[in-house]
């Protein structure tokens, strides 16, 4: 039987590349999406064609209890398990410091740290009855050693889903592994639009001296998410290619 994949924020991205890999890897997947349902139609199609797998998409705003506990019991419905949730789903809003609202810091937090845990929580309870499962969670290098006063309530989330990973590991013991991921720099198509300059100071910085590609992001999450990653929990990693 093939293992299940949530991923949330899945049509594009970091978690386009992460579905993608699951399914290469013979999971059964679910891809989460909010506003992009022709791209996450497209990708079903491809990933079912590609791997034969079975794909599942579902349009659900993880920071709202309702439509996550709908969600759930739709992948119950259709897979009767989740084996696998990972935790990608999030949203920056790049202001000047001064500029910042309340409004912005309560959506951040909102996308980012709340929708883990409600996520986590409903999916959670479900995996303990089958005393198995994984939860990767996908903070950001911004929550540990790179701050940026313009993304001041993104690095502030950040932060908090390292801390609700550590939270998670404990409450789920011992038979779910909660492990964070956390990457730096990643050429995707919001990281294109940055300043050329920003570009060229970070990328000087990195030891690698270039931006990561989503797909090495995707492969540490699908090996924590392993049988060869089993006694590998409540850990931190970064993905930075040194920074």
């Amino acid at each position: 039987m093939n293992k299940v994949a949530l991923v949330t924020g899945s049509s594009r991205g970091i978690g386009k590349a992460i579905i993608t890999d699951f399914a290469k890897k013979g999971y059964n997947v679910v891809i989460n999406y909010i506003k992009e349902y022709n791209e996450a139609e497209r990708l079903k199609e491809k990933l079912e064609n590609e791997y034969s797998i079975r794909a599942l998409t579902i349009k659900a705003d993880v920071s709202n209890e309702d439509e996550v506990q709908e969600m759930v019991a739709n992948i119950k419905k259709e897979f009767k398990r989740i084996d696998v949730l990972v935790n990608n789903a999030g949203i920056a809003i790049d202001k000047e410091f001064e500029d910042r609202t309340v409004e912005d810091w309560k959506r951040t937090l909102s996308v980012n740290l709340i929708a883990p845990f409600i996520v986590s929580k409903y999916v959670g309870n479900e995996m303990l009855k089958n005393k198995s499962g994984k939860i990767i969670n996908i903070s950001s290098t911004n929550g540990i050693n790179a701050f940026f006063p313009t993304s001041i309530d993104y690095d502030a989330s950040k932060a908090g889903v390292i801390n609700l990973t550590h939270n998670l590991a404990i409450q789920f013991a011992p038979y779910i592994n909660v492990n964070c991921v956390a990457p730096g720099w990643v050429n995707t198509d919001m990281n294109k639009e940055l300043p050329k300059d920003l570009i060229e100071e970070e990328t000087n910085r990195i030891y690698k001296k270039r931006f990561a590609e989503p797909s090495e992001i995707a492969k540490v999450v699908t090996f924590l998410a392993s049988d060869d990653a089993d006694f590998i929990n409540d850990e931190i990693i970064k993905v930075d290619g040194g920074y």
